[in-house]
């Protein structure tokens, strides 16, 4: 990538968030540490942005704060083929005409696609699992009212009165940015507080994250392993997160590699 392109992806992260740090702009760049270190002086002395240890800072920050974790666009790319043979095993739990709710997250995006021969009543804060659904399905959409958060293509409210208190559920189906023995882990409290109200609106709390989702921690505990009804995950789970799950009473879920990832197997 060309550093004039490089350039235009770190000023674009720094204005959509305060702060964004060495290693997801080499994320969303390819480029490595060292090059991004100098690209962020480089803009430091231009006066584009502000250097910070880490990272860079915006010089005008945005109205809106950004939320933390990684961009969704980023988030897309890891992990792919678990996260689709996940959604499927998720959609199969559903029946036509039923409530669910889908949190954003771009595990449960991958829903989108198994959803598109169903008909349900879908309710999600999630603008790309809406839009994708009101194009290409004939599922009943309704979202929340709320301020959309570009990184994360996600819609949240901070006010208790929204139209989620309204909307009953079979199934919440959600991810998580890390699983643990305390229970399911976000990285940002505005996060938290919108997933509480949803959570609260469903029977069943289904849980899609891949298997690196056990290794990930995170300083703020979402709800207890107990909460958690169905867990759906990859063959890349450990024996010892399995019991884990077994001793919290979680259905356990595990969904075979694709043919993708069993082809790569076999090359290696």
């Amino acid at each position: 990538m060309h550093e004039t392109e490089r350039h235009r992806i770190i000023l674009s992260a720094v204005q959509d968030r305060p702060v964004v740090t060495v290693i997801d702009l080499c994320n969303m760049t390819g480029a490595s540490e060292a090059t991004i270190r100098r690209d962020i002086a480089t803009l430091d002395q231009q006066k584009k942005l502000r250097r910070i240890r880490g990272g860079a800072e915006s010089i005008n920050p945005p109205q809106l704060v950004g939320l933390a974790g990684r961009p969704f666009s980023i988030n897309e790319q890891l992990h792919s083929a678990e996260k689709q043979a996940i959604a499927r095993a998720a959609v199969e739990l559903c029946e036509d005409g039923e409530p669910i709710i889908i949190n954003g997250g771009t595990t449960t995006f991958q829903m989108v696609h198994p959803l598109a021969s169903r008909r349900l009543q879908v309710f999600t804060n999630s603008f790309p699992i809406a839009e994708h659904l009101l194009k290409h399905s004939k599922n009943t959409v309704l979202l929340p009212g709320g301020a959309i958060y570009r990184e994360q293509n996600i819609i949240l409210s901070p006010f208790d009165n929204d139209v989620s208190k309204n909307f009953y559920a079979r199934r919440m189906f959600m991810g998580a940015q890390g699983v643990g023995p305390l229970g399911l882990m976000e990285a940002d409290p505005l996060l938290i507080q919108a997933e509480q109200k949803l959570i609260g609106q469903a029977e069943e709390l289904i849980l899609l994250v891949d298997s690196s989702k056990f290794r990930n921690r995170s300083s703020l505990v979402l709800c207890p392993l107990r909460r958690v009804h169905t867990l759906i995950t990859d063959e890349g789970i450990t024996d010892r997160d399995a019991a884990m799950l077994d001793a919290a009473d979680i259905t356990l879920i595990v969904v075979p590699k694709g043919p993708a990832q069993q082809q790569e197997g076999a090359a290696s």
